[in-house]
């Protein structure tokens, strides 16, 4: 009951966090936040308390191939972000819902060493930053000022949709139950807002940011699953968050000087002819 209550209040807490970072930082910064596994990890934390060591590698291992759906998701709502007016942003997110939900029904039936699973969902990960491209070069456009209850909304719906996940998968088995943990939960309330709120182009951003950020989310799940069995649960977690966060501290670092360093390219022959 205290880890679900945990888990609870940390979901809320971080798409506010989020959303906080992305007003002062961009778009793109908080969907990378979001996409950290602060609801799958919570959810895997729980099904090792509850059921053992082998449901809960089992279902880490679920997990990653649950990333491929989260992947496809994020490409999905920012096509149909394009294409669907601003103010029917439900159509888009039950549309990207939709295709999502049917995607892990697949997945779930798969059965592969949680090796070739991290590979795959990597694979989707890569497929999903070229589907999007890269950002704009003008920059994306500021978002409106947001309004006072949304910082409440934001926190409220995902309160929301963690409850209605959690009670569905305490009720299934470790290979469902791991492919619905990364289900786009606070990516769905971050990305949904961003486009009611700034529009296509700062959504797309910020689905650009989650798709960043699903590195670390694979590297985590792949470490609980080849660790949780061998080792004790809370140390297999306490590694798979370390490692998970330097991981994204890095890939975050690399990011930023091939930006420079394309910056630069740019800049550069300007310089040349003047």
């Amino acid at each position: 009951m205290s880890m679900l209550i945990l888990k609870l209040l940390l979901a809320p807490a971080l798409v506010v966090a989020s959303s906080l970072a992305g007003r002062r930082w961009g778009p793109t910064l908080a969907g990378t936040l979001v996409a950290l596994p602060i609801v799958a990890g919570p959810i895997l934390f729980i099904t090792w308390l509850e059921h053992g060591r082998r449901f809960a590698a089992r279902a880490a291992g679920a997990s990653l191939l649950g990333l491929i759906s989260l992947a496809l998701f994020a490409v999905v709502f920012a096509l149909l972000a394009r294409t669907v007016r601003t103010g029917h942003w439900a159509v888009t997110l039950v549309l990207a819902w939709a295709v999502c939900l049917a995607a892990d029904l697949a997945l779930c039936r798969l059965s592969v060493a949680p090796a070739v699973a991290l590979c795959l969902s990597l694979a989707a990960t890569a497929g999903g930053a070229k589907a999007l491209g890269r950002a704009r070069a003008d920059g994306v456009p500021k978002a409106p000022s947001p309004p006072r209850w949304d910082l409440p909304a934001r926190a409220a719906a995902t309160a929301l949709l963690v409850t209605a996940l959690t009670t569905a998968a305490s009720h299934l088995g470790p290979d469902l139950t791991g492919v619905l943990a990364p289900f786009p939960i606070g990516t769905s309330v971050v990305a949904t807002f961003a486009l009611a709120q700034g529009g296509p182009a700062v959504a797309e951003a910020t689905l650009r940011g989650v798709l960043r950020g699903l590195v670390g989310f694979a590297a985590f799940c792949y470490l609980v699953a080849v660790l949780t069995e061998p080792l004790d649960g809370a140390a297999a977690f306490g590694i798979a968050v370390v490692c998970t966060l330097a991981l994204q501290l890095g890939v975050g670092r690399l990011q930023g000087a091939l930006a420079a360093r394309r910056a630069a390219r740019v800049t550069c022959p300007d310089r040349a002819g003047t």
